[in-house]
C-alpha cells in the first residue's frame, strides 16, 4: 500500500494544555507560552453554521473518524472501507453517514495545495508524499492522480478527500487547532498570526466545515448517532 495561558481563566488553562500536548507530537515550538498568548488574541471565524452542518449527517449507519494526527493513509482509507463494506452487506452510500473530524495536527489536511507549498506542512508535520519518499509539498489527499493509492488484493482505492466527498463523506476542521497552529507559524516566521489564520481559513478545501473545536465536533457527531472510530 502506498503511503502517502495563565491560570486566570479556564480557556487559558485549556489552551496551555493543548499547546503542551502538541509538543509530544514533535512540534516542540508549541510549548512556548508566547504562542499561547498570541493564539488567545485571534478571533474565531463564524462557526455558527456548525450545528446546522451536523444536521446533514444522513443514513441509518453512521460513523465518525477522529483524526488527531496524520496516521498515513488511514484517516482516508477507513471511510472508504466503511462505505465499501456496507455496500457488501446491502447498504448504499445514501444509507451511510460518515463524518471525518480533522483536529490537532490532522488539521493540515483541511488546507489547499498552495498553503502546503508555502508553509511546508509536509516537512513541519512529517507527512510524506504519496510515494513516501520525501516531505509532501502538496496535500497528498486532495485530488490525487488516478492510481496513486493501491491496496494488495484490491487495486486502486479512491481515498482522496474530493473522492470521499463525492461519496457523501463530510469533513470538518478544528478552529482551535487552526488558531494555535497559525500562532505557531507566525512566531516561527516572524509574521502576524491573525493574517496567517485568515489566509488559512480562506485556503480551506471546498466543503470542509470549520467547527469551534475538534472535541466539540466529536461530541456533536455522537449526538447525531455516529459511532466513534479513532483513525489510526
Amino acid at each position: 500500500m502506498k503511503k502517502a495561558i495563565a491560570q486566570s481563566s479556564p480557556r487559558r488553562g485549556f489552551l496551555k494544555k493543548f499547546v503542551a500536548g502538541a509538543a509530544t507530537l514533535g512540534a516542540g515550538i508549541f510549548a512556548n507560552p508566547a504562542i499561547v498568548s498570541a493564539a488567545e488574541k485571534l478571533a474565531s471565524p463564524d462557526v455558527s453554521e456548525a450545528d446546522e452542518w451536523f444536521k446533514k449527517v444522513k443514513g441509518k449507519h453512521r460513523i465518525m473518524f477522529d483524526v488527531t494526527e496524520p496516521h498515513g493513509i488511514f484517516p482516508f482509507a477507513w471511510p472508504r472501507i466503511f462505505l465499501a463494506s456496507n455496500g457488501i452487506t446491502g447498504s448504499s452510500p445514501e444509507q451511510c453517514g460518515v463524518v471525518v473530524v480533522l483536529r490537532h495536527s490532522g488539521a493540515a489536511y483541511a488546507m489547499n495545495n498552495q498553503l502546503w507549498e508555502k508553509y511546508k506542512f509536509g516537512e513541519f508535520f512529517k507527512i510524506n508524499d504519496a510515494e513516501g519518499k520525501s516531505p509532501a509539498i502538496h496535500n497528498p489527499f486532495w485530488e490525487p492522480k488516478p492510481g496513486t493509492y493501491k491496496a494488495p488484493g484490491v487495486g486502486e482505492i479512491q481515498i482522496g478527500i474530493n473522492e470521499l466527498q463525492a461519496s457523501g463523506v463530510m469533513f470538518c476542521v478544528c478552529d482551535m487547532a487552526l488558531t494555535a497552529l497559525s500562532a505557531t507559524f507566525a512566531q516561527k516566521l516572524n509574521q502576524d498570526a491573525a493574517a496567517i489564520k485568515k489566509e488559512w481559513l480562506d485556503g480551506l478545501l471546498p466543503g470542509v466545515q470549520p467547527v469551534p473545536s475538534g472535541v466539540w465536533a466529536v461530541g456533536r457527531a455522537q449526538e447525531h448517532g455516529c459511532a466513534y472510530c479513532f483513525a489510526s
